[in-house]
């Protein structure tokens, strides 16, 4: 397949192609000139300038993928390419940052061909140029640029700050698509990533051809003006009035409003589970687009909870066109039976949900292994079950597999639930730190475990009994993945009354029920490793050596050594990580796991923090979620910590742009912490400190920025004028408590008493802004009263002498002052006298 290469570039001086593959005609390069042309922001926005990644429809049914950048760069149009028509950009001027654009020409209509990947997915591709290349005109490209580093973390975070507004949002992107008359969605973002993955989410939810053809441009300084569907616009340049357009992102949307669309409601659901290969999985079935059957279906196999609407979508919907009975799926195979909704089997409803009504368990519909067989045919897969990936055509790229369009790596290798708790996926929570609350085990949503696969109560023995025999008779009421899930949800909760003889005799008889209950539990012990640790401190039941269950051995290896009150825990965390099998840096949320078993649930302290940052790096961090454990540990860090200063600047460097607020203004003290420790200038330093006190719910960090200060007011190189004179105006009780503090210290006392210098500059900043407020008042008179003259009564006259001398020469009047001052007053020298007529004793 050939795509012909186009570059354009432009200036103060006007704009124009610069570099074309040959046998472009100049039909195409007339209607593709305003496509391409880049009209920068009014004002450069915190994120940089805007990246415009487009894709537009052509009068003729091709398409033009490009993507625009500025780059600050002035162009030359003597040595242009020569189809330099002259426009200029913006307003017509020709005024403003230099761009540079590369397109690529898909001459082929959407939906021709073989399937080829989503035009999305060359976000971040590293085949884009930012300038014209040298070596004559671009030979035409085989595929579209490959995608870049595909930021799994940072979509997991994305999908979660965006999980209410996604529901509408997919059913507005189903409008675009199939209602021409439907209004455009402007997608607001400081961010042009962040319009980048509202399409990767839009093309992802789409059936594939509908998805190609998608327009979209992840920056327009003009949103009105801009011929795509999906159009990103930086705060402040969306439109003022309501009109036929409706606004996403983070700086647009306004309160989530309900969403009548059951397809887009359970594509919300398998989005915010992190389960996208479910969408590559639905087009093989034989259903309607959007239907909402097939989708809840494959959700509820997976283990996802769905509200009761899409249970019973799943249960009438049986695999097969026309029919609400078993029969044949896909290719002859036999369709996947579903649950009814309300039967034991089906998945339990969410948080906040009561189970809906339905028929009770009808007949057998066909065995495990049956089951099976038919998930494997038309992609249906139990969540802890491993899947074959779909047979793609073309050439999918990583990001296809991301946006659904085939299964996903992770699920390829074997469905490792854990990785995929970074889009919060079931099996464990929120990757927040700290979160350790087990998925399906809150009230209203639990899995069923008294009862047994037939939906009887359990025999005695265990929460969740099952006997090999029983296990492997599941014909007509469970598959084996139902059992695996119930058992080892009853052994996450209450391993010691589930681990019962009988299921002892069905792990070891039943290889694949204990592969499937293995498997789970470990994607369970990643969302709370305390109860995976619990699991093995209770019952006998032990890991092979080739079993690869990263998180279950990091929780066995904890139960095991336990933590004594006076080791290292960083070596103990190390240890930890050798044992799971696995590098961190493929795996990170292993790193999330052994700091929750080593620090249960809590942050480190800031000495560990930061080895931990050092040593492993932000990036793995940030992956694995633990980040803000270690912004934790310097946020509540006592106010002697000296290792909090250190790691403070780091976490802001690292962290600053997912920082929460609440944590913040901690981050900042320490920083200004560690800036007046190594000798910075006080000068703003008092009103900075006591902004952020104000802001900051940790004591610790305050008391350390209102300590530093005080020391650096007080430090041998005399007082910072500014400085000085913010704190003799800030009347505020916890500072100047801290500079009275200071002042009484031994170092202060020995400068006083060893350095005529230090002496006069202390006087001076003592008896400095008279007309202060009563609290700095009665400051500097205790420290004149209290710690001054009862020491200056004890030094020669030599020393006084000479600090009287550094008076003079910055001011004559301060050192008559300090003269004046060091006389006994009336008062004084009658209590001397009285002193000289007592009799000594012994006398």
């Amino acid at each position: 397949m050939n795509l012909p290469q186009l570059h354009y570039a432009g200036g103060p001086g006007g704009s124009g192609f610069t570099s074309v593959t040959p046998g472009v005609g100049g039909e195409l390069l007339r209607e593709a000139e305003p496509l391409l042309r880049y009209e920068p922001p009014l004002r450069a926005p915190s994120a940089g300038f805007p990246e415009a990644l487009s894709l537009s429809v052509l009068s003729d049914g091709s398409r033009l993928l490009s993507r625009a950048v500025h780059t600050g760069a002035g162009f030359d149009f003597e040595s242009g390419y020569g189809y330099g028509y002259g426009y200029g950009y913006g307003d017509g001027s020709g005024a403003g940052a230099d761009f540079h654009a590369h397109a690529v020409h898909l001459p082929e209509p959407a939906g021709a061909g073989p399937a080829r990947p989503l035009p999305v997915t060359a976000w971040g591709s590293a085949q884009w140029e930012e300038r014209t290349p040298a070596g004559g005109p671009p030979p035409p490209l085989e595929r579209i640029p490959a995608p870049g580093r595909h930021d799994r973390a940072a979509l997991a975070a994305f999908v979660a700050a965006r999980g209410p507004w996604l529901a509408g949002f997919f059913a507005d992107v189903r409008r675009t698509v199939e209602e021409p008359d439907a209004p455009r969605l402007l997608l607001v973002e400081e961010d042009s990533a962040a319009v980048a993955r509202w399409v990767m989410l839009a093309c992802g939810v789409l059936p594939h051809e509908r998805g190609q053809w998608l327009t979209f441009t992840t920056y327009a300084r003009r949103p009105l003006l801009a011929p795509q569907r999906l159009v990103g616009v930086l705060p402040g340049d969306e439109p003022a009035e309501p009109g036929p357009w409706r606004v996403y992102g983070a700086a647009g949307a306004g309160a989530p409003g309900e969403c009548a669309d059951l397809w887009a409601r359970t594509a919300s659901a398998v989005w915010l589970a992190a389960r996208p290969e479910l969408f590559a999985q639905v087009r093989r079935l034989p259903a309607e687009p959007y239907a909402p059957g097939p989708l809840a279906s494959l959700a509820l196999a997976a283990g996802i909870p769905l509200e009761p609407a899409a249970r019973e979508a799943a249960a009438d919907w049986d695999g097969t066109p026309g029919s609400r009975s078993g029969g044949a799926g896909p290719a002859g195979t036999t369709a996947v039976p579903m649950p009814a909704a309300g039967t034991p089997s089906a998945e339990p409803p969410g948080p906040g949900t009561s189970p809906a009504p339905g028929p009770a368990p009808g007949p057998a519909a066909g065995t495990a292994a049956g089951a099976a067989g038919a998930a494997g045919a038309a992609g249906i897969r139990p969540a802890g079950m491993g899947s074959a990936p779909e047979a793609a055509a073309g050439d999918r790229g990583a990001h296809d597999a991301a946006l659904g369009n085939q299964a996903a790596p992770e699920a390829i290798a074997g469905d490792r639930a854990a990785p995929d708790a970074t889009l919060g996926g079931e099996g464990t929570p929120d990757a927040t730190p700290g979160n350790q609350a087990t998925p399906d085990a809150t009230p209203g949503n639990q899995a069923t475990p008294d009862a047994t696969p037939g939906g009887q109560p359990a025999p005695e023995g265990g929460v969740g009994s099952v006997s090999a025999t029983e296990a492997a008779s599941v014909v007509g009421r469970e598959t084996v993945p139902d059992v695996a899930r119930r058992l080892a949800h009853a052994l996450i909760s209450e391993p010691e009354r589930a681990y019962g003889p009988r299921e002892r005799e069905s792990l070891a008889e039943l290889p694949v029920l204990r592969a499937l209950v293995l498997d789970r539990l470990d994607a369970l012990a990643a969302g709370d490793p305390a109860a995976g640790a619990r699991l093995f401190e209770r019952t006998g039941l032990r890991l092979g050596a080739a079993e690869a269950l990263p998180h279950l051995r990091m929780c066995a290896r904890a139960a095991q050594a336990g933590l004594d009150a006076g080791a290292d825990r960083v070596l103990v965390l190390d240890a930890l990580l050798r044992e799971s099998g696995v590098s961190l840096y493929a795996e990170p949320l292993v790193l999330r796991t052994g700091m929750r078993l080593v620090w249960a649930g809590g942050p480190p302290e800031a000495a560990e923090a930061g080895l931990l940052l050092a040593t492993t790096g932000a990036a793995v961090h940030r992956d694995a979620g633990t980040w803000e454990l270690l912004v934790r540990a310097a946020a509540a860090a006592p106010a002697g910590d000296g290792a909090a200063a250190d790691l403070a600047p780091e976490l802001l460097r690292h962290f600053g742009a997912e920082l929460p607020d609440g944590l913040r203004p901690a981050l900042l003290l320490w920083e200004l912490v560690r800036d007046l420790r190594a000798g910075g200038p006080a000068g703003d330093g008092p009103r900075r400190a006591l902004e952020l006190g104000a802001l900051s719910p940790e004591p610790g960090a305050r008391d350390a920025a209102y300590a530093a200060l005080a020391g650096r007011l007080l430090a041998p190189d005399g007082p910072d004028e500014a400085g000085l004179r913010a704190l003799a105006g800030s009347e505020d009780p916890g500072l100047l408590a801290a500079y009275r503090q200071a002042a009484r210290s031994a170092p202060v006392a020995e400068g006083l008493r060893g350095d005529p210098g230090y002496l006069a500059s202390c006087y001076a900043a003592w008896s400095a802004h008279p007309q202060g407020g009563p609290l700095w008042r009665e400051t500097r008179t205790e420290l004149l009263e209290g710690v001054l003259r009862p020491l200056v009564r004890e030094l020669p006259a030599a020393h006084l002498a000479a600090a009287g001398r550094e008076l003079a020469r910055g001011d004559g009047h301060r050192a008559r002052e300090f003269r004046a001052w060091r006389r006994p007053s009336a008062a004084d020298r009658l209590r001397g006298a009285l002193r000289g007529l007592i009799p000594r004793s012994g006398r």
